[in-house]
């Protein structure tokens, strides 16, 4: 069995959003109660540890840390309407920043194997400037200029199956050949990113792979465009350590989307990204909690993807898909010129 490491914390829950805001506390209250119910069950528990300004620096403009910074200990405000923070918010964040870095830092150790930081408030849609979309720092993307500059690695991969387009994300490597970003998402829908045309830019062209559903897509869509175009050109790139924004709002039962994946399929996209990870990067794969607002299909995802990441299935064979995805062909079209998808 593999090794795999577990970030989840009660001081996650202190960020408060307010009366009837979907990213709440009850979101890690529920993860906790899963993680308690497994026992030890092959999980490493790691503890997690405040972000560094200069880690946050790696892709945060110094304004935007400032304006962060200067909301702890106050009163309840907002960065715009989606984005409400508290007193403890700052804190909070710099623990889900410094939570996936403490996981990165494990693997790369050797210590583990892969693990998932069951964190909050999500990062995705942080900008490098800008909070916005329930983010307030860019969880993955610190972990992935971590993973490059303090770790010294030329290949990393992120994935990103949450329902929302991670706009922060692409943006903060568009330019950069040695961050593959690969993203599967609703659209058109919130940010408004995520086009199939967004491929990159300058040096990194090619190197931003975006996977734009119609809603009312499933387990069968999702699970021919991992198969299909997503798994053969992240085996091209040869990554050597694997991200994954691992939002479960494509959930069918999540209140805030139109997609309809279950906790099966979201197993499914992790045992092709498990694969990948094994056969090209030493097994190295973190996952961090981005989006994912029903909690009974938050936490059995959750589930899903941990009994995946003990490696036992890895070798199961797929689910045959009813057909090609006409979403999924165009984005092969697309990608033709940079891969072989």
């Amino acid at each position: 069995m593999l090794q795999t490491a577990v970030v989840i914390d009660e001081r996650y829950e202190e960020h408060e959003t307010g009366y009837g805001h979907p990213e709440r506390a009850e979101r890690v209250a529920v993860l906790r109660d899963l993680i308690e119910s497994l026992g030890g069950a092959g999980l490493i528990r790691l503890e997690p540890r405040p972000a560094t300004p200069d880690e946050l620096a790696l892709v945060h403009a110094e304004e935007h840390l400032k304006a962060v910074a200067g909301t702890a200990g106050g009163g309840p405000q907002a960065f715009d309407a989606d984005t409400p923070v508290s007193s403890r918010s700052y804190e909070t964040a710099l623990l889900a920043s410094g939570g996936l870095l403490a996981l990165v830092d494990e693997i790369m150790a050797g210590r583990a194997d892969n693990g998932f930081a069951l964190v909050r408030p999500p990062g995705h849609h942080a900008e490098a400037d800008r909070a916005m979309g329930f983010c307030l720092f860019n969880n993955v993307a610190i972990a992935a200029r971590s993973l490059r500059e303090r770790h010294g690695l030329d290949r990393v991969l992120i994935v990103d199956w949450d329902v929302h387009h991670g706009n922060g994300t692409q943006h903060s490597f568009a330019g950069d050949r040695g961050v593959l970003y690969v993203s599967t998402h609703q659209y058109p829908f919130y940010p408004g990113t995520g086009g199939v045309d967004e491929v990159g830019v300058e040096e990194g062209e090619g190197f931003t792979l975006n996977v734009p559903l119609p809603a009312g897509c499933g387990d069968d869509e999702f699970l021919d465009a991992f198969v299909r175009v997503i798994d053969p050109v992240c085996r091209q790139f040869e990554p050597q350590f694997v991200l994954v924004s691992a939002g479960f709002d494509a959930h069918l039962r999540d209140p805030l989307a139109s997609m309809g994946v279950s906790e099966e399929g979201f197993g499914c996209l992790a045992r092709v990204l498990l694969r990948i990870a094994s056969e090209h990067a030493d097994g190295r794969l973190a996952a961090v909690l981005e989006g994912g607002y029903d909690l009974d299909a938050l936490r059995g995802s959750v589930a899903r993807v941990l009994a995946e990441m003990d490696g036992e299935r890895l070798a199961e064979t797929l689910p045959a898909t009813t057909g090609e995805c006409p979403a999924v062909s165009r984005v092969a079209e697309v990608h033709g010129r940079y891969w072989d998808p």
